[in-house]
């Protein structure tokens, strides 16, 4: 059966995966698996839907102006925010509401990535 999920898998370009790793794990709260996939480390965001991982691939780098994912906060965004700049990163833009889908925010993280959080608006 096909699917029309738009993503179903994302990477987040690192150098330093256990820096990167204890950055985002830091800032979630998640733990994240360590793993080597074709011989390339990856750090792999557990999920239910759409998965990703932080890749540490020299092919890849990391950088403010490549593709932005979008991280769901769920209704943790503000504790995540909260946690930034301790785990070694910047909030580049501060929660916003974005209408009906509910509020974002931008943050850089400890590889120079901007990378979005998004927490969906309460039912």
């Amino acid at each position: 059966m096909a699917r029309n999920d738009a993503v179903n898998w994302f990477e987040i370009p690192c150098t330093q995966l256990s820096r990167a790793a204890a950055f985002y794990e830091r800032m979630t709260g998640l733990a994240l698996k360590r793993e080597r996939f074709m011989d390339v480390p990856h750090a792999i965001f557990k999920t239910e839907g759409v998965g990703g991982a932080l890749v540490e691939d020299p092919r890849n780098a990391p950088g403010p102006n490549g593709q932005r994912v979008f991280l769901n906060a769920g209704r943790e965004l503000d504790a995540w925010l909260a946690r930034v700049e301790a785990a070694g990163g910047r909030v580049l833009v501060p929660r916003t509401d974005i209408g009906p889908p509910g509020h974002i925010a931008i943050i850089q993280d400890t590889e120079g990535n901007h990378v979005g959080l998004h927490e969906p608006r309460a039912s």
